[in-house]
């Protein structure tokens, strides 16, 4: 696994050839149990790395297209899977916990829903107030700039545009780890801030 902008958080990937992006995986090493966003097989590598840097205790889905590898990984870890609480009904594996937005897991972590995305209520998660992670509706095709999924994967554009407004809005966020492409690690407010004018203007 690669280590990232912070001490506590690391990344795997695997390169999508149909949209020729890297999707990524993302594990936040805390006390209490370490989590793991939308995990993506892992190799004998960066199994061996992950479970050198503690328990995993909660596993966190963002949508359902982001399922990957989670089951894998709850078996092996005994890790507690947690999906979005709008696909309940519909989710194609079971989880422990659904969640929304606001819902209190875990210190320093906020939980936030994008509708209008592929999925409803997709999640999206900012780590120790500072790092947003993100799913499907927020991507980056292009490295340092931000992107949201083309208008026609989208189920209601007008709500997925207010959702990303809503979301960069948010202070203090400094970078985005998306599950789609590049991540941002600095200036991410900028980077947000430029997606919604792109967005806006569209």
């Amino acid at each position: 696994m690669k280590l990232l902008h912070k001490n506590n958080l690391y990344c795997w990937s695997e390169f999508d050839e149909d949209r020729n992006i890297d999707f990524h995986s993302y594990l936040w090493v805390r006390d209490g149990g370490n989590v793991v966003f939308d995990p993506l097989p892992l190799s004998e590598h960066d199994k061996a790395h992950l479970l050198s840097l503690g328990n995993v205790s909660h596993i966190l889905i963002s949508n359902s297209d982001h399922i990957r590898a989670a089951e894998a990984l709850a078996h092996l870890t005994g890790a507690e899977i947690c999906g979005p609480m709008a696909e309940q009904e519909s989710f194609p594996i079971v989880c422990s916990r659904w969640l929304d937005e606001g819902d209190d897991l875990l210190g320093g972590l906020d939980v936030y829903r994008l509708d209008g995305s592929k999925t409803p209520g997709e999640l999206a998660f900012v780590v120790e107030g500072d790092t947003l992670i993100t799913g499907d509706l927020i991507r980056a095709h292009k490295g340092g700039e931000l992107c949201i999924l083309p208008q026609g994967k989208l189920s209601h554009p007008d709500t997925a545009v207010a959702s990303v407004m809503r979301i960069a809005d948010i202070k203090g966020i400094s970078a985005v780890l998306t599950g789609d492409g590049w991540p941002i690690f600095r200036d991410a407010d900028k980077a947000l801030a430029a997606l919604v004018d792109a967005i806006s203007e569209s």
